[in-house]
């Protein structure tokens, strides 16, 4: 039987993918906490959905994913506990500025991995005593191999989708489901200058419904579309040799 989530926690809410994620859990009953860094943007998200969902729960705590020495005390605050974390928290940056910008390309490393390391340890402490949870970490395809349009984002990516797997592995006997996510191009606004294949592009919608699928079965890894899994074990496969000659 699926482990039942009854409060979700979601890192980095306010982005397309966190809106539709809550949304997704919200038809479910299941009471949300929303929490990313711009107070701002998370009070017109909990309003927003607070009049879609009237007779949902929904709380929102501001969280800083970079400030790692506030995590314990945001962790600590919460009441009740989530029994559930989803994090989409992250910064695709531009490489260009980071070959450039050493400080560019530490604030893609500390969005996409440090921080959600950070806070997802001390998740994971907790859920492991408790003997239940489910854990889920939004990477890319882009960690899959790197590739020079954009390899400090898919660097920082790679190191997340290792230290989930490491989680899993740890977590497993303690009954605590880690789902790592490849979602591939998804029409967001974070994406909205770039033109993108539409066979290869899924909405937030398509996002958060494979990820709530996924939990209930208990998969480990997910491709949002499963065309991307294909791709990548192709791309992979490429002799060094070959793929350095490749301008992708």
């Amino acid at each position: 039987m699926a482990f039942q989530i009854r409060t979700l926690l979601i890192i980095g809410s306010t982005s397309d993918i966190g809106t539709a994620i809550a949304a997704q859990y919200l038809k479910q009953k299941v009471a949300i906490i929303l929490a990313a860094r711009q107070t701002s943007s998370l009070m017109a998200q909990q309003n927003s959905l607070i009049k879609k969902y009237p007779e949902g729960t929904i709380h929102s705590m501001p969280f800083d994913g970079c400030d790692v020495d506030s995590h314990q005390t945001f962790y600590d605050s919460l009441n009740p506990k989530p029994d559930g974390v989803i994090t989409v928290m992250g910064y695709l940056g531009e490489q260009k500025v980071s070959e450039l910008s050493f400080k560019e390309t530490q604030q893609v490393i500390h969005s996409n991995y440090t921080g959600n390391v950070s806070i997802l340890n001390i998740i994971a402490n907790d859920f492991e005593k408790r003997g239940h949870g489910f854990i889920c970490g939004v990477s890319s395809v882009a960690a899959d191999r790197g590739r020079k349009s954009n390899y400090i984002y898919g660097s920082a990516k790679a190191g997340f989708t290792a230290y989930l797997s490491g989680l899993r592995n740890r977590l497993y006997h303690a009954n605590v489901h880690v789902l790592t996510v490849h979602p591939g191009f998804v029409a967001t606004k974070m994406t909205q200058h770039m033109t993108l294949p539409r066979r290869l592009t899924a909405t937030p919608e398509q996002v958060a419904i494979a990820i709530f699928n996924a939990q209930h079965s208990k998969k480990n890894m997910l491709y949002v579309k499963s065309i991307w899994k294909y791709m990548m074990w192709m791309i992979k496969f490429i002799p060094e040799v070959v793929f350095k000659r490749l301008n992708i």
